[in-house]
């Protein structure tokens, strides 16, 4: 299986412990990020895979969902979240239900990159959807080009384009503890979501009107 849309592509990793991508931990700029933050936040983390991060915002008592389409993904961050394991469920990002109530917080860690190019559009569209005016898309962006993945780097204007439409950035900082897969080519990024009034027309749309 070589296509990352599919869940048995990631259930092949996870099941033979073949995950660079884990860190195992929490990086510095979540860490300060999530002290920065009041309240309980709603939060959802994509791609969660071994809930590493699902349990460090759970301990900060944030009202976390953490999904990921591979069911060996899923089941390892139950292992790790322990009594705790019900915020981790199985499902599609681009189709689980449940999800009438929008997100303060959108979590990116080694999502996007790890979805195919031609999914970036569909990717867009759903967190739109999913985060609430106001709230933030947060978390940590692979720039970098890349022939192939995942993971899938992104050039900084292709991300600003697929998300300009209805975020605008308000944070971009570099990042120093990165894995090696990703070192060098990781920024830790806050996007925050307009009201749907603010929208912009994406570039195509603007093109058509001139």
């Amino acid at each position: 299986m070589s296509d990352s849309a599919d869940a048995a592509f990631w259930d092949v990793r996870y099941s033979a412990a073949e995950t660079p991508w884990a860190a195992g931990d929490v990086q510095a700029a979540l860490r300060t990020f999530a002290s920065a933050q009041t309240g309980s936040p709603r939060v959802l983390i994509p791609g969660c895979g071994s809930g590493h991060e699902a349990g460090f915002l759970l301990d900060r008592g944030w009202d976390v969902l953490a999904i990921d389409f591979s069911g060996a993904a899923i089941a390892e961050a139950r292992a790790v979240l322990g009594d705790r394991a019900g915020v981790a469920r199985e499902a599609d990002f681009f189709a689980f239900e449940g999800d009438d109530e929008p997100f303060d917080v959108l979590y990116e860690r080694a999502f996007l990159c790890a979805l195919p190019p031609r999914a970036r559009p569909a990717y867009a569209d759903r967190v739109a959807r999913l985060v609430r005016p106001g709230g933030v898309l947060a978390g940590f962006f692979f720039l970098a080009e890349t022939a192939s993945g995942p993971p899938f780097g992104i050039s900084r204007a292709a991300l600003g384009e697929l998300l300009c439409r209805a975020f605008e950035q308000v944070m971009d900082d570099p990042v120093s503890d990165s894995l090696p897969v990703f070192a060098g080519r990781e920024r830790w990024q806050v996007w925050r979501r307009r009201d749907d009034r603010e929208d912009r027309p994406s570039p195509d749309a603007r093109e058509r009107h001139h």
